[in-house]
């Protein structure tokens, strides 16, 4: 056995001597160490170099996700603590918001990228998670969800995009914080839909449709891996701006605003929230 493997080892590496010296013939006498760099230079470019770059980064981002959540998380808290969730009495006329169209497709996109950042979180953090079949199943998780995904983000941008031009008052919605940082609720310049829904329905089906294709080159690892850096920067850097905007959302939701969560269900809201959080689009309907 031992002498088969020998004997298949030097069908190997003779071949490689000869071809390292033809290489490097027009350089003079070099030592074999030398030859040996150069000829893995040859076989694998500069993955050995760029490749611990490429580690590195990944390991060094994962920093900035713990910061990045634990930061909004903690001002969420602090919020509901300082100012508490805006309540609506729901009882005087409703005004029809959302179509079953838009309502199914909102929630397959908001279902399947509940399920993307979550998987996507555990990927990163896989060794506080202890590795194993578990993070490779949520690995596997994530790339299914990232299938299902596009096609609802497709759908969501088609039927809502009419409604998220950015206006000039979304500017002063930002100036004034949506009215959240005050405990007295008055009216903020914002229409169907306000300039933080916008951000997040811009990032959400733009944004989550380039991370599907960044994820999707990097999931078949074929490019240069100069080129799989590029890639993984812009899905990091973008998955940033995705975490911190879901939370948010998830937050104004369920928890900051009583009951807005049942105009996705319903597709109707209660006239008093639109004629405060969304006084231009009311004085359209009131109109009509």
């Amino acid at each position: 056995m031992v002498k088969k493997i020998l004997t298949l080892l030097m069908l190997v590496l003779l071949p490689a001597k000869t071809i390292g010296a033809e290489i490097l013939r027009p350089y003079g006498p070099v030592s074999p160490v030398e030859t040996l760099r150069k000829l893995n230079h040859l076989l694998l470019g500069n993955w050995p170099d760029e490749g611990r770059e490429f580690i590195s980064f990944i390991v060094a981002f994962k920093n900035y996700y713990f910061y990045v959540l634990i930061g909004v998380l903690g001002v969420l808290f602090l919020h509901y603590l300082i100012f508490g969730p805006r309540r609506f009495e729901h009882r005087g006329e409703r005004i029809f918001y959302y179509g079953l169209f838009t309502r199914l497709v909102h929630w397959g996109a908001a279902l399947s990228m509940t399920l993307l950042v979550f998987s996507g979180l555990a990927t990163l953090f896989a060794k506080i998670l202890g590795g194993g079949s578990l993070v490779m199943s949520l690995r596997s998780l994530h790339v299914g969800a990232a299938f299902a995904f596009a096609p609802f983000a497709i759908l969501l941008f088609l039927a809502l995009v009419k409604d998220m031009v950015p206006a000039f008052y979304d500017l002063k919605w930002f100036l004034v914080m949506g009215g959240y940082l005050s405990r007295q609720p008055r009216p903020v310049p914002a229409g169907k839909f306000n300039a933080g829904q916008k951000m997040w329905f811009w990032l959400g089906t733009a944004g989550g449709l380039v991370m599907f294709y960044t994820g999707y080159k990097l999931y078949q690892f074929t490019a240069p891996v100069s080129f799989l850096r590029e890639m993984l920067k812009i899905h990091l850097y973008l998955g940033l701006a995705v975490l911190a905007l879901y939370f948010i959302h998830l937050y104004m939701s369920l928890v900051a605003i009583k009951g807005a969560l049942k105009s996705m269900l319903s597709g109707y809201k209660d006239s008093e929230e639109v004629a405060l959080m969304h006084p231009k689009y009311y004085e359209k309907v009131s109109k009509d």
